[in-house]
């Protein structure tokens, strides 16, 4: 099979899982495939911020700041159907409302959003308009592809560093460990598009990997892994902590 083929089919398969793109056609569909296509999760982050960033781009020449940003956001949602947002509520009320790993584990299988779930969603997507209005204008575009990319690398190197704990789920086909190889493929797309920001910015990482130790020993401790609703949560959780260091760093 022709290397590059493949490639192009893995990456494929994994921008018609995160994402409502029409791309099955060429998408691997097997177990397999989708676990190989981990790697490419931080490059859909960055197919997604290009979306965010040129409607944003686009919109912010007829519309005030504020309706750009909403624009940007929500074209954001819409590519990927709210599959990481989902994720977050779902998580947010497992380990909210759950004593045990096991009540955690079922409340999070629950289809209904519960008032955990309902409150810091719209918490989380309030700061993170405000953060991303005080972004200047010229930087946003590329603080919106870093944070879609690096949160995404976040997210992986959960599946890397941590067991999943479902039987069955939305993410079992991507929950066997990565090898050396595919982490450091993701964490070159994950890292790459930080080459956009000027220098300075790089200090926004320092709440990324803040919350991500903490968040990673929060599922650690509580559930004993992940599921995929904890990875959605966890690409949430860093990309907000990404834009906030971003605004730390212009208020400084």
């Amino acid at each position: 099979m022709n290397p590059l083929r493949d490639q192009a089919r893995l990456f494929c398969a994994a921008l018609a899982f995160f994402t409502r793109i029409p791309c099955t056609r060429w998408a691997g569909d097997s177990a397999a495939d989708l676990n190989r296509a981990a790697r490419y999760f931080p490059l859909v982050g960055v197919v997604v911020g290009l979306i965010a960033a040129a409607v944003y781009w686009l919109t912010a020449r007829v519309w005030p700041p504020e309706l750009a940003v909403i624009a940007g956001m929500a074209a954001a949602l819409l590519a990927t159907g709210a599959f990481h947002e989902d994720g977050f509520t779902d998580a947010v009320d497992g380990l909210g409302g759950g004593w045990t790993k096991e009540q955690a584990l079922t409340i999070m299988q629950d289809s209904r959003i519960g008032s955990f779930g309902a409150v810091a969603i719209v918490i989380l997507l309030l700061v993170r308009f405000q953060a991303l209005l005080h972004v200047a204008t010229w930087l946003l575009p590329a603080v919106l592809v870093a944070g879609h990319a690096v949160s995404r690398f976040a997210a992986v190197l959960v599946i890397h560093t941590q067991r999943y704990v479902r039987g069955e789920g939305k993410a079992k086909p991507l929950a066997t460990r990565m090898s050396r190889g595919e982490l450091a493929v993701a964490g070159v797309f994950g890292l790459a598009p930080l080459a956009l920001l000027p220098a300075g910015l790089l200090w926004a990482l320092l709440p990324v990997v803040l919350v991500w130790l903490w968040f990673s020993r929060l599922l650690r401790r509580r559930l004993g892994g992940y599921t995929g609703d904890c990875l959605g949560a966890m690409q949430q959780l860093t990309e907000l902590a990404f834009y906030l260091g971003i605004v730390a760093w212009s208020f400084t």
